[in-house]
């Protein structure tokens, strides 16, 4: 059994692959018969397997240490073909969608992947690779300037992930200070910051217009293959956030105020939730994942067959280190059929949330791995649901990671995730603003930041913080720089979560066996389609918000906080 330290890399013969996909996108719609069209279609995915894994594993190394040098021109490589190879879809999906047997193709492979195809076709053309392969240098430059962040603090010297546990301490003025510290490495580098992401605002405008559309917004959704809503629907959702998450999330903070006794909470207040300290694990990373595998040996088969694999291939890197990118996230090598967690933990609760939201993403394409490389993952909206469910099916077994803590997990867990939406949605209504006027400057940004930030979180008061008061916290919020419009998806399924939340409070199995066949239903629905598949409640159709919020509210409601 290989573990993924014998993944084996080499850099791909760019001009073998191209030679090999225009071999069999010749065969597309060129009299041939269908068998072969089949098989042509089939042995496009499989180069592009190969491709992906490798282009994957760089990623994964790279991400593991930004300073290796080998894998950061590994990273440079892709960074500059990826687009290339993207002409080749492109002329795949124009192949596809014109050929003589697409009837018989839409009921061998589902029609899903022509409606996307046709989307895809809008996204792209020949004369904007110049332009994508700035977009992904300036993508990988944020990144590796976000994961060069050394802070000095309290005489160690810290990178962002590793300030977390500073955020929460219990002592005020060590929060206070901490919020400063990170903020002075965000404004000793605000020039470059602003550099990056105005250079990346205009490429992708200059995109969308060499595309044919009115500004990047649209193109931001077709990028993520949205086939079944729009921005007017999504500015629907957004007003439900407001009218009625918004009220409840700014009680909460009320009613965490008076648990902290503090008057008038500050920014550095908020990420703390109880005096006598947040929820935390009660043991180290060996012991977490012991944890977290006899809780997924339990939960069902599948669940426990998943884990195992992950451990057996040793497909979990959780510790933070020096170079290592900050963040987390999941990711899948299709060639060695292996989802993959990348992670850092620093000994709060989002260590248990790793174990769990991930998890979530990475059971979700193990189950759905055997499903057309295009249906293994669904968009974006649906993928998170698997993750963020994960999180709330997890609930029997979260006293073995928290213990004495588990009243005040399982408290803060529900609050914090209903205190995320009105954030959520305020990063989607700035980028909106942002893409419709991409000639704001980079202080006309940071104005309009701040005037969000007090209508979605009119309780943010930034103390002597004069940076961030601003404007400037959605720096360090890397999907804004990387991944422009995918951020609303966090909030859409966590709506579609709370769901999970609901189900499994009323019947356990029920809720898991639905969870388990949404899952194995990967990607080959659209979003609307999955959520009518499992039978979930529309986020965008008004009432769902303010109806999904009520059970909630009765649950942090019936608990004395004061107490915990």
């Amino acid at each position: 059994m290989k573990k993924f330290n014998d993944y084996k890399y080499e850099r791909p013969d760019l001009e073998q692959v191209k030679k090999d996909l225009e071999e069999q996108i010749v065969l597309l719609s060129s009299g041939k018969d269908l068998a072969t069209e089949i098989k042509a279609i089939h042995k496009v995915f499989e180069i592009n397997d190969k491709t992906e894994s490798l282009n994957t594993l760089v990623s994964i190394r790279n991400s593991l240490n930004t300073t290796d040098e080998f894998y950061e021109k590994e990273q440079a490589f892709f960074d500059e073909n990826n687009p290339v190879l993207q002409e080749y879809q492109h002329k795949f999906s124009e192949k596809l969608l014109s050929s003589t047997h697409r009837l018989e193709l839409e009921r061998e492979f589902g029609s899903l992947i022509f409606i996307r195809a046709e989307l895809a076709q809008k996204t792209f053309k020949p004369e904007i690779i110049p332009d994508m392969q700035k977009e992904n240098k300036l993508s990988t430059e944020y990144g590796k300037l976000i994961a060069s962040a050394k802070i000095e603090f309290q005489g160690g010297v810290y990178n962002l992930s590793q300030m977390a546990p500073f955020i929460q301490d219990k002592n005020r003025e060590i929060r206070h200070q901490a919020q400063l510290a990170v903020s002075k490495f965000f404004a000793d580098n605000e020039a470059q910051l602003d550099r990056i992401y105005d250079d990346m605002v205009k490429v992708r405008d200059g995109i969308a217009k060499k595309l044919g559309y009115k500004n990047f917004t649209q193109l931001g959704y077709d990028r993520f293959g949205r086939t079944d809503y729009s921005p007017a629907d999504v500015k629907n959702y957004r007003d439900q956030i407001y009218e009625d998450i918004v009220p409840l999330v700014s009680e909460l903070t009320n009613r965490k105020a008076k648990r902290l006794g503090i008057k008038n909470p500050k920014s550095y207040d908020l990420a703390l939730s109880f005096l006598s300290g947040n929820p935390t694990p009660k043991g180290d990373r060996n012991w977490q994942v012991e944890r977290a595998k006899k809780m997924y040996d339990e939960m069902s088969p599948e669940t426990s067959e998943f884990f195992n694999f992950m451990l057996d291939r040793e497909l979990l890197e959780l510790d933070s280190k020096p170079g290592k990118q900050s963040g987390g996230y999941c990711t899948y090598i299709p060639e060695y059929r292996s989802p993959f967690i990348f992670a850092n933990f620093n000994g709060t609760s989002h260590d248990v949330d790793v174990l769990t939201h991930e998890a979530g993403h990475a059971f979700q394409v193990y189950q759905s791995r055997d499903l057309l490389p295009e249906y293994r993952w669904p968009t974006m909206e649906a993928a998170e649901i698997h993750s963020m469910s994960m999180e709330f099916l997890a609930w029997p077994w979260i006293d073995q990671f928290f213990i004495e803590d588990t009243p005040k997990y399982k408290f803060n867990h529900l609050a914090s995730s209903v205190s995320f939406l009105p954030y959520g949605v305020l990063v989607d209504e700035f980028q909106h603003h942002i893409y419709e006027k991409p000639e704001l400057t980079p202080d006309e940004r940071k104005s309009l930041w701040r005037t969000l930030e007090k209508k979605y979180m009119p309780f943010k008061d930034y103390d002597d913080d004069t940076f961030l008061e601003k404007g400037t916290f959605w720096f360090r919020q890397g999907h804004i720089f990387e991944v422009p419009f995918y951020y609303i998806d966090y909030t859409l399924a966590q709506v579609c979560a709370f769901q999970y939340w609901i189900k499994h409070q009323e019947n356990r199995k029920e809720a898991l066996d639905s969870y388990l066949a949404l899952c194995r239903l990967g990607g080959s629905k659209s979003f609307l389609g999955l959520l009518e598949s499992a039978k979930l409640m529309n986020p965008f159709e008004k009432g769902t918000v303010k109806k999904i919020v009520k059970p909630i509210r009765s649950y942090l409601d019936s608990i004395d906080d004061s107490k915990l």
